[in-house]
């Protein structure tokens, strides 16, 4: 059991990789094509957690036959629900993207879906697929369009994945990736027989496979969402890292389309992403919001005014400034939000603030000083996406660095996670307000007190990990958290009611929420207070208290 505080940092973090840390790409692509899963073991089923389908070749768990699966059972579903629009497709780097977008696209062909992959090969970003399918949805009510991306966002490079995104252009949800899991299945129980497919170059040739321009329809719609006017009037020195990810060719064309002075610190694409620095656990992750994995762009700080990097599929952001380094993601969403609430006229004088409910408090004082309405709700983006639709939702953030928020002129952008545009954002907020993101961070932590954060992992088994998520509050029996008393214990949501699968504890200066982990063997405990460190560490042991009795019954 883990100790309050106890998540062990590897002695690696933050260094190089050598080449014992590089994954085979041979061996992995090898073992995708030629390991079978085996159905009677739960790992090497589909699963569909808060991001898709995720996992290794190596470990059988992703690999051709859950992609051809799951391919067929999007073809069912679409069937199913009436649609016949294009489905636009997008890939990541990840070394197991592209064998995967071959075995989809010999599915999709196959069961005559028209399907839409992006011109001369190009990889493409989740915000480029959702922004597309919005904008050809745009005005219609049939023949819609949906989309897929091909990727396991900042995961290892030794993982693949795979994300539907419905006819709203977001992640679909628990309904609809169900009933997609429950089929695949049904497939694999039956060894695919039931799977329409044809090889992939015939696949490639046939009609219904056309190409897209992701990348031109994306950045030239920018400025709708971003003021570039004022980056460039401004002369703000930027540089960005794409860390070897899908969005890797978009920076440059952003720059010159936009003659903003932008540098690219690196274009290199390698799917081992051995460029990378270690993370926190001594493994390659390509999180921007990871101070370990961002070593490479936080060197260079002081070349640039601000800074910023985005994951493998570019959803997540992570912005560096000279003064803080890297901005810890929660700072930078609160700045974002004060910033967008402030300086977008345009938007509905009713559009709510969103936020995931074991992100930082300091985003609750924001949205009461702001008189906005506060949307709080469990974790996965998915909860996000009919209020950026509808606009009802101006920004929604989630305490892992994604955002998304609405054009300039409050109407929906993306309805996905975007790293891009909060990432542009940071260098509009320094136009406009002379201060980068960690000084205003700072300065809304002196308006509205400072909160000292902590995140705690430790292992768990499935059936522990079942437990925690069925916690009630009835079954919370002490009345103080961190030596004040307890005003709220919560299952669901504040803002739509839906579970979130484990608990969160709130007294009026501090919170922690304790929830089992969707992609791994792990429980998290979040916590934070505003009386700093020392009533942190009391909160701590409380929450690990709660958290050690709900799975004591497992022994």
């Amino acid at each position: 059991m883990s100790t309050p505080g106890s998540t062990r940092i590897s002695p690696r973090a933050g260094q190089s990789t050598s080449a014992t840390d590089l994954v085979d790409v041979s061996g992995l692509v090898t073992a995708y094509s030629t390991l079978r899963p085996d159905p009677s073991v739960p790992a090497q089923r589909v699963g569909f957690g808060t991001s898709g389908h995720r996992g290794s070749s190596f470990e059988r768990s992703f690999n051709e036959w859950h992609v051809v699966a799951i391919s067929q059972a999007i073809c069912d579903y679409r069937r199913r629900s009436g649609i016949d629009g294009p489905l636009y497709t997008g890939i990541d780097t990840h070394a197991l993207s592209v064998p995967a977008f071959e075995n989809a696209l010999e599915v999709m062909a196959a069961n005559g879906v028209d399907v839409l992959i992006a011109r001369d090969g190009e990889y493409t970003p989740t915000p480029a697929v959702s922004h597309a399918i919005l904008g050809y949805n745009r005005g219609r009510h049939s023949g819609l369009a949906d989309g897929v991306v091909i990727t396991p966002s900042h995961n290892p490079p030794d993982s693949g994945g795979f994300k539907y995104n419905p006819a709203n252009g977001g992640p679909a949800d628990t309904e609809v990736t169900g009933w997609i899991e429950s089929r695949a299945n049904a497939l694999l129980d039956r060894g695919l027989r039931e799977v329409r497919r044809m090889p992939f170059a015939r696949a490639r040739r046939a009609a219904s496979t056309r190409e897209h321009d992701f990348l031109g329809s994306y950045v030239t719609d920018l400025a709708s969402v971003i003021d570039l006017d004022v980056i460039r009037g401004s002369g703000i020195r930027m540089g960005v890292d794409p860390l070897g990810g899908a969005g890797v060719h978009y920076w440059t064309r952003i720059a010159e389309l936009y003659n903003i002075d932008l540098t690219v610190i690196s274009d290199k694409v390698d799917p081992t992403f051995g460029f990378m620095t270690l993370d926190w656990d001594g493994r390659i992750r390509m999180d921007p919001s990871s101070v370990y994995a961002m070593q490479r762009l936080i060197a260079v700080k002081d070349r640039y005014d601000v800074a910023f990097a985005c994951d493998t599929d570019h959803d997540r952001h992570g912005i560096v400034t000279p003064g803080d380094g890297l901005v810890p993601a929660n700072h930078y969403l609160a700045v974002a939000i004060d910033y967008l609430f402030t300086h977008r006229p345009q938007w509905n004088a009713h559009a709510a603030v969103g936020k995931t409910v074991v992100s930082s408090a300091i985003i609750d004082r924001v949205t009461t000083r702001l008189n906005r309405k506060l949307y709080e709700v469990p974790v996965g983006f998915k909860w996000f996406v009919d209020g950026l639709l509808d606009g009802s939702i101006g920004f929604a953030g989630e305490e892992s660095a994604g955002a998304a928020f609405l054009r300039r002129d409050g109407t929906v952008w993306t309805t996905d996670k975007d790293g891009i545009v909060p990432a542009l954002l940071s260098a509009e907020i320094i136009a406009r307000t002379g201060h980068d993101p960690g000084a205003l961070y700072r300065n809304l932590t002196h308006q509205l007190g400072e909160p000292a954060t902590d995140r705690v992992e430790a292992p768990a088994s499935a059936l522990q990990k079942r437990n925690l998520a069925q916690l009630s509050p009835a079954q919370i029996h002490i009345s103080e958290l961190g030596g004040e008393p307890i005003e709220r214990v919560l299952d669901r949501a504040p803002g739509n009611d839906a579970p979130i699968g484990g608990i969160k504890v709130v007294c009026a200066n501090g919170w922690f929420a304790a929830r089992p982990s969707g992609t791994e063997d792990i429980y998290k405990i979040y916590a934070e207070s505003f009386h700093g460190e020392g009533a942190l560490r009391k909160i701590l042991v409380d929450a690990q208290s709660i958290v050690d009795a709900a799975i004591a019954a497992t022994g």
